[in-house]
C-alpha cells in the first residue's frame, strides 16, 4: 500500500525527497514527469513524482501538478506532500504559494506547513527567516539567483507576496515544546483564517515535532522535512509490511559514464577532480557551435574508451568560457548543450551503458527525458540526498542524479569507481 505522495519541483529535488524517505526505511518509487493516464504505480510505502514546474508559469505548474494528483488518486494515494528546494526557490509570483493553494483546494485540507529546513544540508528557518549555514538566505548566493533570486528570507512576507491566503508561523519554542503544542498552536491559526504556517527548525528533532499529527493537511518543504515524515510513517507501519530490497550501489565493473552539465562551483570542482582518475571529453561550443556535430564527436571518443572503466564527458565551464561558447553558439546554450548531454546518454545506452551519473538539475531531467525513463525504484544513496535510482521496465539503468551543489569534491569520482 502506497501511504504518502511526495510531488517534487524539479527532478533532483525528487531523488533527495526519494533518498531521505528510503533513509526513513520506506520502499520508495519515483517518477519523472506528470504520469501517464492508465499507467499503474509499482508496490512501494511511497512514491515520488518529480516534476519540472519550478520555474514556469503559474497556470502551467498548477495544470502539471492537478493531473498528477487525480492520477495519485486513482492508484489510491490520498496523502501528500509537496517538496520544493531547501533554499525556497521561487519568486514573488510563485509557484510555492499558487501549487500550496492548489493542493489545498484539491484536498479539502485546512491548511499547508511550510518549513523548507534540511538541517543536513545546513538549511535551517528561525523567527520565520531562512538561513543558509549562519548566512541569511538573503545574503547568500541565492540572492543573485538567475531565475529565483531571493531577495527576503522572511518567509512569512515572502509567501505572502504569492498568495492571497493568509500566512502564519510557529516559532522555534513553540516547536521545541513538542508536537502537541505545535498542533495547539497550528489550531488556534487556522481558526484565524490562516491557511499557510511556515514551521521553525534547526535541527532534526525540530522536524520531527512539526510532522506529526497532520494526517489531515497538505505538508511542504525540504526534503528535511520529507525525512520526519518517513520517520513518523514508518514507525507506525508494522514490521513486515515494508521490507527493505537489497537496492544497493550497482556493480562498477561494468563502467560508468559520467555527464556533468551543472556549472556550480561545486561541479566545476568535482569535475576537475575526477578528470585525475578517468578519461575526460570537455565540450566547447566555443570551438564547435554545432549541437549535431558535438553529439557526434562525443559519441566517438566514448566508444574509443575502455567500456569497463569510467569516462567523463562534460560541458560544465566557469563564466569566461561560458561567455565565449553563448558568443558562438547563441543565448540558448544552456539549454541545447542539456540535450547534448542527454542525446549522449541516449546514444550511449543503445550501445550497452547501463550505469550513468548526471551532474545538474537541468541536465538531470533532460537525459531522462531523452530516456523515455518513467518509474524508478530508489536504493542507496552515493552521497547524501543523491540515491542511485534503477528502471523498472526493459533492461535496467542505473541512474545517479546529482544537484549541482550536491555533493563532496571527490563526487563524481568515487560515485563513478564505486
Amino acid at each position: 500500500m502506497t501511504h504518502i505522495a511526495v510531488i517534487a519541483d524539479d527532478y533532483t529535488g525528487g531523488t533527495d525527497a526519494a533518498a531521505a524517505l528510503r533513509r526513513s526505511g520506506l520502499r520508495v518509487v519515483m517518477l519523472f514527469g506528470v504520469p501517464a493516464p492508465g499507467s499503474t504505480l509499482q508496490n512501494c510505502d511511497a512514491v515520488v513524482v518529480g516534476i519540472k514546474f519550478r520555474s514556469i508559469a503559474r497556470a502551467e505548474a498548477c495544470e502539471y501538478v492537478e493531473r498528477t494528483v487525480a492520477w495519485l488518486r486513482e492508484n489510491g494515494v490520498n496523502r501528500y506532500f509537496y517538496k520544493y528546494c531547501s533554499t525556497f526557490d521561487s519568486t514573488p509570483e510563485g509557484n510555492i504559494g499558487p501549487v500550496c493553494d492548489l493542493l489545498l483546494t484539491l484536498t479539502g485540507a485546512r491548511y499547508t506547513i511550510v518549513c523548507p529546513a534540511t538541517p543536513l544540508h545546513l538549511r535551517t528557518t528561525y523567527l520565520g527567516h531562512l538561513f543558509v549555514d549562519d548566512t541569511l538566505l538573503s545574503e547568500s548566493s541565492m540572492r543573485t539567483h538567475p531565475l529565483t533570486p531571493m531577495t527576503d528570507s522572511n518567509l512569512v512576507r515572502w509567501l505572502s507576496l504569492q498568495t492571497e491566503s493568509m500566512v502564519g508561523s510557529v516559532p522555534l519554542n513553540v516547536v521545541r515544546a513538542g508536537h502537541e503544542a505545535v498542533i495547539e498552536r497550528v489550531n488556534g491559526l487556522v481558526d484565524q483564517g490562516v491557511r499557510h504556517i511556515v514551521a521553525d527548525a534547526t535541527n532534526d528533532s525540530d522536524l520531527d515535532s512539526i510532522a506529526a499529527g497532520h494526517e489531515s493537511a497538505v505538508l511542504s518543504g525540504g526534503a528535511g522535512l520529507v525525512e520526519a515524515v518517513g520517520r513518523n510513517l514508518g514507525a507506525s507501519l508494522p514490521a513486515d509490511e515494508h521490507p527493505m530490497g537489497s537496492r544497493d550501489a550497482p556493480d562498477a565493473s561494468s563502467g560508468t559514464l559520467v555527464l556533468a552539465g551543472s556549472c556550480s562551483e561545486a561541479t566545476l570542482e568535482q569535475v576537475r577532480r575526477a578528470r585525475l582518475t578517468m578519461p575526460a571529453l570537455r565540450l566547447d561550443p566555443g570551438d564547435i557551435p554545432d549541437a549535431d556535430t558535438l553529439v557526434d564527436t562525443a559519441v566517438a571518443w566514448n566508444e574509443a574508451q575502455d567500456q569497463t572503466r569510467p569516462r567523463l564527458i562534460y560541458t560544465s565551464a566557469a563564466a569566461e568560457e561560458r561567455r565565449r561558447g553563448a558568443m558562438a553558439m547563441g543565448p540558448d546554450t544552456p539549454q541545447i548543450l542539456e540535450h547534448v548531454l542527454a542525446r549522449i546518454a541516449s546514444r550511449a545506452v543503445e550501445q550497452g551503458a547501463r550505469r550513468i551519473v548526471v551532474a545538474g538539475g537541468e541536465t538531470s531531467g533532460a537525459v531522462v527525458a531523452e530516456l523515455g525513463v518513467q518509474q524508478v525504484l530508489v536504493g542507496a544513496e552515493a552521497a547524501p540526498g543523491v540515491p542511485w535510482c534503477t528502471t523498472v521496465s526493459g533492461d535496467p539503468i542505473s541512474l545517479l542524479l546529482k544537484s549541482g551543489n550536491f555533493g563532496d569534491p571527490d563526487f563524481l569520482a568515487k560515485s563513478a569507481s564505486a
